[in-house]
């Protein structure tokens, strides 16, 4: 009996995917970290002027992080745009994804070391740093991996947890999630930064209720994508991208570097050209 469960939780933790479903997420996931480098996290050049206003998190107080300067950033900017490039094609992969984990975790650590922190690249920074751990993967590999199945995996709980890690907060925040939920953090929300899509809400106070519940209650249940398969995992992913659409168009908050790690629940070896004449059709649904 422990060795039967021992077997399914092994295959659940350490899934064997077709390598190049990895490969495919890496070019997405590198692709994304220049887009965010110069987009979005793209404060670490001005904190180069600003060393007094350091206030490094956890990890690097205990690295000893000096504060970063204005060249020091700019390095860290080619460095990134060098390794990104070479690790989604696939050129020499072991020391451009090593290179791309180091430089984007300091990246991260200078941009969130000045007074804020974003959950929402929790997924995003733990992608670039096990996508190292699997090794050399080629787009033309379409055998089962298990490496390629763990770094996977670790993503989509990370994904996850960004969800249900804020019910905690929530609840820590508020003293109980039944006041949270029947509170009026929505009525604050569009009062600081709602847009025109938005603002006719305040006149429904109960439809603003019954959105925070609902919000909860997905939260809560967003472990289940760890363990559907098929047309219930697509239709998840589906609804939390609109999601995040729907946000960003009412609030402006876009959570972009969690919604591009849901890819990591897709198969995303389908959009190759050569999967169709490698993959016999009952391998296809077993993959998915």
């Amino acid at each position: 009996m422990a060795g039967a469960l021992m077997h399914r939780f092994t295959d659940w933790f350490l899934p064997a995917v077709p390598a190049a479903r990895l490969a495919v997420f890496r070019v997405i996931i590198y692709a994304f970290v220049l887009i965010d480098v110069f987009l979005m996290s793209n404060d670490v050049v001005n904190h180069g002027y600003k060393p007094d206003f350091y206030q490094p998190t956890l990890l690097p107080r205990l690295l000893g992080l000096p504060p970063v300067s204005v060249w020091g950033a700019h390095t860290l900017q080619v460095l990134l745009v060098v390794f990104c490039v070479l690790g989604a094609i696939g050129i020499a992969q072991r020391i451009p994804t090593v290179g791309v984990a180091v430089c984007f975790w300091l990246w991260m650590m200078y941009s969130q070391g000045y007074g804020y922190v974003a959950h929402d690249h929790m997924a995003l920074m733990f992608a670039v740093l096990l996508i190292p751990t699997a090794g050399v993967i080629a787009f033309s590999d379409f055998r089962p991996d298990r490496r390629a199945g763990w770094v996977l995996r670790i993503v989509q709980i990370c994904v996850v947890l960004t969800y249900f890690y804020s019910v905690l907060m929530k609840w820590i925040a508020s003293g109980s999630l039944i006041r949270w939920a029947n509170g009026a953090v929505f009525v604050w929300a569009i009062m600081r930064r709602g847009s025109v899509f938005i603002r006719w809400t305040f006149e429904y106070p109960g439809l603003l209720i019954a959105a925070q519940w609902a919000l909860l209650i997905v939260e809560i249940l967003t472990p289940v994508a760890l363990f559907v398969k098929g047309r219930i995992l697509y239709a998840i992913v589906i609804f939390f991208c609109l999601f995040h659409l729907a946000t960003y168009l009412s609030l402006g908050i876009h959570f972009l570097p969690t919604v591009v790690c849901w890819a990591a629940f897709l198969p995303l070896e389908r959009l190759l050209p050569a999967y169709r004449r490698h993959t016999a059709p009952e391998a296809e649904v077993a993959s998915a």
